[in-house]
């Protein structure tokens, strides 16, 4: 089975998704005037009146922490360990690339999933990629095929990676057994995941910023302390990345090869931009400004702090300490875990443990929230297939706690390459539209004006949008 799954990871990885991530983010990043680039300070500044919420949406800094909950977690921790111990140092490179890529990607993706979200029975917002191929595309084939493969790779099985790697650094670090973490994982999962939206998004909006920043704040003391190996760890990434230290031997290709498959993969695995999962955070924001684009920002800023800011973290402690280069087996979240020790003693393993426990159990939560809005696009929102969804869910809670890791990250490879060729088909379908969107957005900013959609600048769209969202009375 394992082989099996290789194989065909082999295939999707090893060159159709690398050209179809690469080529659509630069395709958006060239027709959005690099707006990575340009309107950079300008992805914070959207935040600022960030915290508006009521009966019908979360507040835009709610979504962002719920991407980022799923978002910030065992790709952060453990994926950068893995990239690295495969890739070699190059890995993080090409991590920096997709991340700089996919900013215009999840732009894209997060603009459309505002534009063409609906509300639920209960008058909330939802929407994601599903609907926008479903409601722009009138593709709701197309839309419930996506809607199946993100409720068993997010519902199902990055749960359960997720969940492994809490497993794996609570044992390192404690000596805790596999078992009890397993049912303290499901115990704890089921208390949020029966109470609603709300409450993962106010779990996230509490949990996500106090850990991301204590993370920062503990790899800057691993930079301080190794301050003088900064310039020559910058030079064995950029050589590796490109092969330059193996070229004497032959094998550059092999090296450059495994850099940027290993960098790539990991890398969206992370930030997840172009997956089409983060979308549906960005649909159930109330936006400010009132415009579809401005979800956009806030998820470009998403991608930014996963990958620019949190994964280069992982990676620096990681090499800076020099455990990557040693004899031992240790991959994933004990690497990380072994180079923070070296460094600082004992408690950075705890620390890791404590980290990757928060992060990771965070990103099972909003996992789960995105499988639950797809469950509702499947009109499969009934009391009894919502209970049976979320047993299955722990179940996989449980199974991923126990699991060893290449069975685990195999699946979660061969889910997210599906689900990426359907939602970056989808984007590209709608492109023009969200360049009219980002033209129309920055036009307002030019002219002084604080952005608002106007669907009758839209007719070949009225038909398309939910009545009551985007109707000017906002």
């Amino acid at each position: 089975m394992l082989s099996l799954i290789t194989i065909i990871n082999g295939l999707l990885w090893g060159s159709v998704l690398i050209y179809l991530l690469l080529g659509i983010g630069i395709f958006f990043t060239v027709k959005l005037g690099f707006i990575q680039i340009k309107h950079f300070s300008y992805m914070f500044k959207v935040m600022k009146n960030s915290r508006r919420a009521n009966h019908e949406g979360i507040s835009p800094f709610q979504a962002l922490c719920t991407s980022l909950a799923a978002r910030v977690g065992t790709g952060n921790m453990a994926g950068v360990a893995v990239a690295l111990t495969l890739g070699g140092p190059g890995a993080i490179f090409w991590m920096w690339v997709i991340a700089f890529l996919g900013m215009a990607t999840a732009f894209a993706e997060s603009t459309l999933a505002q534009l063409y979200k609906v509300k639920d029975k209960e008058g909330r917002f939802r929407g994601g990629p599903a609907y926008y191929m479903s409601k722009g595309l009138g593709m709701h084939g197309m839309g419930a095929a996506f809607s199946v493969l993100l409720i068993i790779a997010f519902g199902l099985i990055f749960n359960s990676v997720q969940a492994n790697s809490i497993s794996v650094a609570l044992h390192v670090a404690f000596g805790f057994e596999p078992l009890y973490i397993a049912i303290g994982l499901v115990l704890f999962t089921s208390l949020i995941i029966f109470g609603g939206m709300k409450k993962v998004a106010r779990v996230a909006e509490l949990v996500v910023p106090f850990m991301a920043i204590a993370y920062l704040l503990m790899a800057l003391i691993v930079v301080f302390l190794n301050i003088e190996k900064i310039p020559d760890v910058f030079v064995l990434v950029i050589k590796s990345a490109f092969g330059f230290n193996e070229a004497a031997s032959g094998a550059i290709g092999y090296t450059i090869g495994q850099a940027m498959i290993n960098g790539i993969r990991r890398g969206l695995f992370s930030n997840e931009a172009g997956m089409g999962s983060a979308p549906n955070a960005a649909a159930a924001a109330i936006p400010y400004p009132h415009h579809p684009a401005s979800q956009g920002y806030v998820q470009m800023l998403g991608v930014f702090i996963d990958t620019i800011v949190i994964c280069t973290a992982t990676a620096a402690v990681i090499l800076l300490s020099g455990q990557l280069d040693t004899d031992s087996n240790m991959k994933g979240i004990e690497l990380t875990q072994l180079a923070l020790s070296s460094e600082i003693g004992h408690f950075g393993a705890v620390f890791i443990a404590v980290a990757i426990f928060f992060f990771a159990f965070t990103s099972i939560i909003a996992n789960y929230f995105y499988a639950e809005t797809n469950f509702i696009f499947l009109n499969l929102n009934k009391r009894f297939g919502f209970n049976v969804f979320r047993i299955l869910v722990l179940g996989m809670v449980m199974f991923g706690a126990l699991a060893k890791l290449p069975t685990v990250w195999a699946l979660a490879d061969l889910s997210m390459g599906a689900m990426v060729i359907i939602n970056l088909m989808a984007i590209m379908l709608l492109s023009g539209t969200v360049i009219k969107l980002a033209k129309d957005y920055n036009t307002q900013l030019k002219l002084g004006k604080v952005p608002k959609f106007d669907r009758s600048q839209y007719p070949e769209l009225y038909n398309q949008l939910e009545d009551g969202i985007w109707d000017g009375k906002k």
